[in-house]
């Protein structure tokens, strides 16, 4: 599969925004530069028009203008896995490279080599997501990472003592990537598929989900993810803003989930919902 890489050069205040705007064009990876920010597709299906729009919505705003090039299938991700830097999660989560040594022992140590992957501790989404799972019994517990990306979430469920644990992600190179990384951190036995929650073979009803997608894949697929969690089951959500809490709010409700818990970080917001009945 071939890939865009995007570079859109923009003002420090709006990149988060306009990252949230390309996640909403199809976007799925994201880099922040000096520039302002570096973004990731598949060629697949891009539509530069959608780019265009995202500009002209904001020209009036900041000084804002991009390009893009094509990319063949290869880890883009190399040139920034060389400045990777652990990455932590209060005193009880250490998310690292193959290549860190840290003198200091946590609770949690996660492995993660990423590829062409989303997922590595870095973003304020995937931090959140693990925070919550910090705070969250897996012990004994049917887990599912929805989207998994490098595997991370699925590993802190294996570490944090789920009974199994599902995964996967439409895409092959985070299919392979993930049972790379479950691998690496002990947990071989984390069952990864490729393709959709419409085409894998799930085997819930779950206790956990976990889902770090972007706003309009969770909009669509949460009545999915209700469905497949078993009464009092647990919904863990990120990958959108505090802005997005309130439409996010109304489907779950739709489907028989109500907010237990809430957390943001730099306007990035993660939820958790119970299944009631």
């Amino acid at each position: 599969m071939d890939f865009i890489e995007l570079k859109v050069d923009v003002l420090p205040d709006f990149t988060d925004i306009i990252v949230a705007e390309l996640a909403d064009a199809g976007f799925d990876s994201f880099v922040e530069t000096p520039q302002g920010v570096d973004a990731y597709a598949a060629a697949e299906g891009f539509d530069e028009s959608r780019v265009q729009e995202i500009v002209r919505k904001y020209a009036a705003l900041t000084p804002i203008a991009y390009t893009f090039s094509a990319l063949p299938r290869r880890n883009w991700n190399e040139e920034w896995e060389k400045n990777y830097q652990p990455i932590f999660i209060g005193d009880q989560c250490v998310v690292r490279a193959s290549f860190h040594q840290l003198p200091e022992q946590y609770p949690y140590e996660i492995v993660i080599n990423p590829k062409m992957s989303f997922g590595t501790g870095h973003h304020e989404t995937t931090a959140l997501m693990l925070e919550m799972q910090l705070g969250v019994d897996h012990a004994g517990k049917r887990v599912l990472d929805a989207g998994c990306g490098t595997g991370i979430l699925a590993i802190m469920a294996c570490k944090r003592g789920a009974a199994r644990v599902d995964a996967y992600d439409i895409d092959e190179w985070a299919v392979e990537n993930a049972r790379e990384n479950g691998q690496l951190n002990g947990c071989p036995d984390i069952v990864i598929q490729q393709g959709t929650i419409e085409e894998v073979r799930l085997s819930g009803p779950y206790d956990v989900i976990l889902a770090n997608i972007n706003r309009n894949v969770l909009l669509r697929e949460i009545p999915r993810y209700a469905g497949t969690l078993g009464p009092g089951g647990l919904l863990l959500l990120s990958g959108f803003y505090e802005q997005d809490i309130a439409e996010l709010n109304r489907v779950a409700a739709e489907s028989n989930l109500s907010q237990t818990a809430r957390h943001a970080k730099r306007h990035w917001a993660a939820l958790c919902f119970q299944k009631q009945g």
